[in-house]
């Protein structure tokens, strides 16, 4: 086979395997920025927070980071009804959730980076499961188990929130908060309390995410600026809140980032990344999965 096809192939096949990455990192955006319109600018950080827990507790007790990632999620979904609460209390109730309730997130990112220096220090921190290190081989092609098994993870939890949203009362209650919550109301349910829990939801996703992050490569705490723009862009390119468009445009997003890098250098993969991005809004506005107007 020509060398060149096979680097392209090995190319593609790398790049769907970060993409699943990708969706996992923006799957749980996708329910605060998509169904919630809350713009959590700190959601990368907490990504990466829980991937700091993650290698704390999975070098305490010896575990697999990815059940670690399962095991600590509850916790994170508390910490994310609490971020939620302090930013509805504040911000929400007053109407002043726009500017102000972005000023928030971007505290509470901060904070989050500071934090996770003074306790863990600015080292770059990383497991090695026993998979680490194991390749597999479909003909020319590799697929590496560090990147296989935490893509296989990220669609499994992706697969089991879309379960979630479409078949249950309070699923379906998740999706139509931010567009008509009065409506909720006249049913009975409380929209706060709904978006309490969505909210909730979506940073126990984050710190699943930081859990396949942590397989895949080393994390530090300013980690999570470099995936600000990649999940918010791909959240928008994959139509909001779509979990199909998110996860297509994660894809997408992972294998031009990752051929650009194979063929023309890293320098050059998230400046032709983001304009794949630029040329999807082009023609498609609403996203890749949006409903037009």
């Amino acid at each position: 086979m020509d060398p060149d096809l096979v680097l392209l192939l090995n190319g593609i096949v790398s790049g769907l395997l970060l993409g699943g990455l990708y969706a996992a990192a923006a799957s749980g955006l996708a329910v605060a920025f998509g169904m919630l319109d809350i713009v959590n600018i700190a959601h990368p950080a907490l990504m990466v927070t829980g991937a700091f827990t993650v290698v704390a507790l999975g070098t305490w007790l010896g575990l697999d980071p990815l059940l670690v990632a399962v095991l600590q999620a509850p916790l994170y979904y508390l910490l994310g009804v609490g971020i939620y609460s302090a930013y509805h209390h504040f911000f929400e109730k007053r109407g002043e959730e726009a500017l102000q309730g972005l000023a928030f997130f971007f505290g509470v990112m901060f904070i989050i980076e500071v934090g996770l220096v003074m306790v863990f220090g600015p080292e770059q921190r990383f497991l090695d499961p026993s998979y680490a290190y194991t390749t597999w081989r479909l003909g020319e092609i590799d697929l590496p188990l560090r990147m296989l098994v935490p893509g296989l993870f990220a669609m499994g939890c992706i697969g089991l929130l879309f379960l979630y949203l479409h078949r249950s009362f309070t699923g379906l209650a998740i999706a139509a908060v931010a567009q008509d919550a009065e409506a909720l109301r006249l049913m009975a349910v409380n929209p706060v309390k709904i978006k309490r829990l969505a909210f909730g939801i979506s940073i126990a996703l984050a710190s699943m995410a930081g859990g396949a992050l942590v397989v895949v490569q080393p994390v530090e705490p300013s980690s999570g600026q470099v995936f600000i723009g990649r999940v918010f862009a791909i959240c928008i390119m994959g139509g909001m809140a779509s979990l199909p468009g998110c996860i297509m445009a994660a894809l997408l997003f992972g294998v031009v980032e990752n051929v650009t890098a194979t063929f023309f250098g890293p320098s050059w993969s998230p400046a032709v990344a983001f304009g794949w991005l630029l040329l999807v809004l082009a023609f498609r506005p609403q996203g890749l999965f949006g409903k037009a107007a």
